[in-house]
């Protein structure tokens, strides 16, 4: 580590997210507001739903920041008012980039409804600069096919962005940032090289062991200021399966309400005066 690094290990709190999905959130809660760049870190699930049980998160906005949907197991169903629609599997990326806005639905697909099955994923808010809030959106849609897997003796990788052991994912980001679903074995470690004044965030899924000598446990997530340049994971007897996010923070105000992430309160009361009057358009349905 170096003499700036710190390193905090919160829990993930459970909550209910949504149409009533189970999640586990390290932030934002209570004392944590962010963790610069990253606004929110939802684990979804894992959970078995039975047919017709499965929830979703029906038509909703985003303003201001951007949203990542990662899929371990099972399948979600999406579309917006841009008329963007699609599946996300097993190992699959959605990086959506809400910008000046966009109303999106998140749901269960038609086979999970029927038949139930299980869900397990992860949803990301990453904040955008103030430069970029208003942006054009735009969705960046790879299947798990697309992202780059390093599966080595002791240590398995899926890069969802960034750069690990020479290989790069295809998402574009605005900002240097690192994403990667980690699995080490019993006894292996990963050394995770990030971008120089990076706060980077390990979140525990499963299994137990030590970033940066600190001790972390399932439902657990540690919080890294002024990230080491290269972040080293070990694994304890049990394995140890994870979730790593890098990025270099921002240094900006936040004005925050809901799905509506900007700079100041006008730019907040701005939103709502556009989602009122339309703006945001809506999702067509036939």
């Amino acid at each position: 580590m170096t003499e700036s690094t710190a390193i905090r290990v919160v829990p993930a709190q459970q909550l209910t997210e949504g149409a009533g999905f189970i999640v586990h959130r390290p932030f934002p809660v209570a004392g944590i507001p962010a963790f610069d760049p990253f606004l929110l870190i939802d684990e979804m699930g894992p959970v078995d739903y039975a047919p017709g049980a499965a929830v979703g998160a029906p038509d909703h906005p985003h303003r201001g920041f951007e949203t990542v949907t990662y899929i371990i197991e099972g399948a979600m169903q999406h579309e917006d008012s841009y008329g963007h629609r699609g599946v996300i599997r097993s190992g699959d990326v959605q990086w959506m980039t809400a910008g000046a806005g966009v109303i999106h639905s998140e749901m269960p697909t038609e086979e999970i409804m029927r038949s139930g099955g299980r869900m397990h994923g992860f949803q990301i808010w990453v904040n955008l600069p103030r430069d970029k809030k208003m942006m054009q959106p735009r969705y960046q849609e790879y299947p798990a096919s697309a992202l780059p897997v390093v599966n080595e003796p002791g240590r398995w990788a899926r890069i969802i962005a960034g750069e690990f052991e020479g290989r790069r994912s295809p998402i574009e980001t605005l900002v240097p940032t690192t994403m990667l679903h980690l699995r080490i074995e019993r006894g292996s470690n990963a050394a995770i090289a990030v971008a120089p004044e990076s706060n980077a965030v390990v979140h525990a899924i499963g299994g137990s062991g030590n970033v940066e000598g600190t001790h972390l446990e399932e439902h657990q997530a540690a919080l890294i200021s002024h990230s080491p340049a290269a972040l080293h994971i070990a694994a304890d007897d049990q394995g140890f399966e994870v979730l790593v996010l890098a990025g270099i923070p921002l240094h900006e105000p936040i004005a925050r309400y809901g799905p509506f992430v900007m700079n100041n309160a006008d730019e907040i009361e701005k939103a709502f005066d556009d989602l009122r009057a339309g703006r945001f358009g809506e999702i067509a349905r036939t």
